[in-house]
């Protein structure tokens, strides 16, 4: 199983595509360019929503629901949106179909053309804010903090599972607020909430700041993101959250009777994380012998593996683990007893090494004599043997220890791949041989910006939200530069 896997240094591609498919993640679908996600797969990401959908609720949010549809005269209100959106776009021109008068089939019925065709969601802000028309009058209606989870429709060319499908699944979120500063402080409140969610739970490190004026999302006045560094050099945008001024607003006719009874327009945000997060976890972790999860999202944390010969020591291994299993399921920790006849111990451990779960113990009959149990670490594939007495109060250590093991880990190699450039040739030498995150000088102007994106395929990650005061020349036109940006090749 994972001893079959390509190794990240000779095809680090080859090597995720493997392994999302052999760790029963995900698989390709009869639609091109959308995915199947499985069970064990969906798992890990019901644990990621369910944490974030806490974390929303905490800070006052609640979730709706819109349309999957929108009507094409929506999506023509803003220009910016439109215009960022329009390739994409999946659009609906009937609703009917019927048996073709040659008998070869079903076709579209030509009498059933819709008056005015709908685009499938690529984000939901037109839909949102023509709702939100009728939702907001004064400014007693505000702030208004909703989010939804959906599924989205942006039709890609070149597809990877997680990491970029033509539909995928995430939550977005769209607030209406009295006061410009408000919007302003609800779109970094949600950045610290992406950033606090992808280093506590996904154990992913990531740095916070905003993108340039072309890489802003359609119609936003400014977009704060989080980047993380994936194992091969290139980052990953992991989050984002968008301050949109009111231009939605304008364009939807979203008005409120102030507290002094004038009319005015509402500040907006939206924000949103995906699916792409799972490719996130996968690529910051994982190794030559497949997944390695942070046990706070992993489904199964614990396995027990019996190692027996015959019917009564198979019994007799699970009444001992019986109350183990209920024990550490009162104490929250997801635990799998696998006691499977049709698969040998040598199996089972190359399975859940495979599917990264955090720990593994075996019980054989030496540990039933000895009141002990076996216990290996996935993360660094150490064993050690724990007498019974000891093994809860193991367990829970072990569990934060790896937590915060892969964790420092990651940190670490982000911290060994960012190199800080001076010159237009160190840039590309650094590049080239290492990759990871450049830390140089720009000079602010969208000219430059696009030189530097054809001739090295890098891009600017992030203006960093601390970004210091050191100021330099830009490493391409020789203007002055305010401070350093962040660059990298990303997916």
């Amino acid at each position: 199983m994972g001893k079959n896997l390509t190794k990240r240094s000779e095809d680090y591609s080859k090597w995720y595509n493997e392994l999302v498919l052999k760790a029963d993640l995900a698989e390709n679908s009869g639609v091109r360019g959308c995915m199947v996600i499985k069970p064990y797969g969906y798992a890990i990401w019901e644990k990621m929503q369910a944490q974030l959908d806490k974390m929303f609720k905490e800070t006052g949010h609640q979730n709706a629901y819109f349309p999957i549809f929108i009507p094409k005269s929506y999506l023509s209100k803003e220009a910016s949106h439109v215009e960022g959106f329009a390739k994409e776009c999946a659009v609906v021109t009937h609703y009917r179909l019927k048996n073709a008068e040659d008998g070869s089939g079903i076709v579209v019925d030509e009498t059933a053309k819709l008056e005015e065709e709908l685009i499938v969601r690529p984000t939901s802000e037109t839909i949102i804010w023509d709702t939100y028309r009728k939702w907001i009058q004064s400014y007693r209606d505000l702030p208004l903090l909703i989010n939804q989870w959906a599924n989205v429709v942006r039709w890609e060319m070149r597809t990877r599972l997680f990491l970029r499908t033509t539909e995928f699944l995430w939550q977005e979120g769209h607030t209406a607020h009295a006061e410009k500063q408000e919007a302003i402080e609800e779109a970094e409140l949600i950045l610290g909430i992406y950033a606090a969610f992808a280093e506590e739970y996904m154990a992913v490190p990531v740095i916070k700041g905003t993108k340039t004026a072309s890489e802003r999302f359609a119609g936003a006045v400014e977009t704060y993101c989080i980047e993380a560094l994936m194992q091969d050099g290139k980052a990953l945008q992991a989050g984002t959250s968008h301050f949109l001024g009111q231009n939605f607003a304008k364009a939807f006719e979203v008005k409120f009777a102030n507290r002094e009874g004038v009319q005015d327009y509402v500040w907006a945000t939206s924000w949103g994380v995906s699916t792409r997060l799972m490719g996130a976890l996968i690529m910051t972790h994982s190794d030559d012998n497949g997944l390695v999860l942070p046990p706070k999202l992993a489904p199964i944390q614990v396995v027990i593996v019996p190692i027996y010969k015959g019917l009564d020591q198979r019994e007799a291994i699970t009444e001992r683990v019986t109350p183990l299993i209920k024990e550490l399921r009162a104490k929250g920790i997801s635990v799998k007893y696998d006691d499977r006849d049709t698969h040998k111990p040598g199996f089972k451990f190359n399975e859940y090494e495979l599917k990264g779960v955090p720990l593994r113990l075996a019980v054989g009959q030496r540990d039933l004599e000895n009141g002990t149990f076996e216990v290996a670490r996935r993360d660094t594939l150490e064993k050690e043997t724990v007498q019974a007495a000891d093994i809860i109060p193991r367990i829970e250590t072990l569990l934060e220890e790896i937590q915060q093991h892969i964790f420092s880990k990651a940190e670490a190699f982000r911290e060994s791949h960012i190199t800080r450039v001076d010159s237009y040739q160190e840039f590309k030498s650094v590049l080239e041989a290492k990759g990871g995150f450049l830390l140089a000088h720009w000079d602010g102007t969208p000219e430059t910006e696009e030189k530097i994106k054809d001739e090295t395929k890098a891009t600017i990650r992030c203006i960093p939200l601390q970004p210091g005061t050191e100021a330099g020349k830009c490493m391409v036109s020789g203007k002055p530069s305010p401070y350093r940006v962040l660059f990298a090749k990303a997916y």
